[in-house]
């Protein structure tokens, strides 16, 4: 994939509690640098917040160490942190960070801005056609309109401009944001290219249940991060589009029914990979206790 020009950054990152929790960690101002490098690593790799290497090898501690030219036990302590608040799941090995779309895609109140006006763009061709036609079927027909069916007539537009925007305020299906957003994560399974009108009646419908598109965007997460799913562990690849729309499937990806299994690791077995740093064990683990696991 192309790599993305620019990532968002909120304005308060540095009043948000994870940053307060980091700042305090020993090597902080290297640990806040590394997690601005992996957001911007993430936006040139633009494959869903998954950070692979040529598409398939995921980056370990030691080539982020080289290209982000850190020490590496700084690395190891850095990436720790991120998981333990939540900020990247390690996921079959691959570095990802969950909340991708938060820093690469467009706020909802902008597309739906950009929908509003494309929208009203098309109903005033629309309306100049049907006007077209009908100045073009009838003749003399301004000599029969007077000063006050005029006003009328500009006063019942405006309330059909109104009822249009209330209509279109009712949450419109945005077909193309939902499978532009498929396309883009699910980068394992098979690409959409027409929006058949049989595709359009599945989404209304699911729209009129799941009208958020950050719903969607959680459904095609989880599709490309689970290897059933994915069919990257090769017991089914039958996953489609067409199928993570389908009602009862969406209930079941959302629900974690395709969530692969994770190792879990002790807190004295993790923190062997991370020696020689300045901070100790009892430290570390006190501080994470301290912040409740906040994710």
């Amino acid at each position: 994939m192309a790599e993305v020009k620019w990532i968002k950054i909120v304005i308060d990152i540095f009043d948000d509690e994870k940053m307060l929790f980091i700042e305090q960690l020993p090597e902080a101002d290297s640990i806040i640098v590394i997690w601005f490098k992996l957001l911007t690593l993430a936006g040139k790799i633009n494959n869903g917040g998954v950070l692979l290497f040529r598409d398939s090898i995921p980056y370990t501690d030691e080539m982020l160490s080289t290209i982000f030219r850190r020490p590496i036990n700084t690395i190891r302590l850095a990436l720790r942190t991120f998981e333990e608040f939540g900020m990247v799941e390690i996921i079959n090995n691959a570095i990802t960070i969950p909340n991708w779309s938060k820093h690469q895609s467009l706020d909802q109140l902008e597309s739906k801005k950009e929908y509003m006006k494309e929208y009203m763009r098309e109903y005033r061709e629309k309306q100049k056609q049907l006007t077209e036609c009908k100045v073009n079927s009838k003749t003399n027909s301004k000599a029969n309109v007077s000063s006050l069916d005029k006003e009328e007539e500009r006063e019942g537009d405006k309330e059909e401009d109104k009822d249009i925007l209330s209509s279109a305020d009712d949450s419109p299906t945005p077909y193309k944001q939902i499978v532009d957003l498929y396309n883009q994560l699910c980068t394992s399974l098979p690409k959409v290219k027409n929006v058949t009108d049989k595709r359009k009646k599945t989404l209304q419908a699911r729209w009129k249940t799941y009208n958020d598109i950050s719903t969607y965007e959680k459904v095609f997460q989880m599709a490309q991060a689970s290897d059933f799913l994915s069919g990257r562990n090769g017991r089914w690849t039958s996953c489609s589009f067409d199928w993570l729309i389908n009602e009862n499937n969406m209930i079941k990806v959302i629900e974690g029914n395709y969530e692969n299994k994770k190792q879990v690791l002790s807190k004295k077995t993790d923190f062997q990979k991370y020696p020689q740093h300045d901070i100790s064990e009892s430290e570390l683990e006190g501080l994470f206790e301290d912040v409740g696991g906040v994710k």
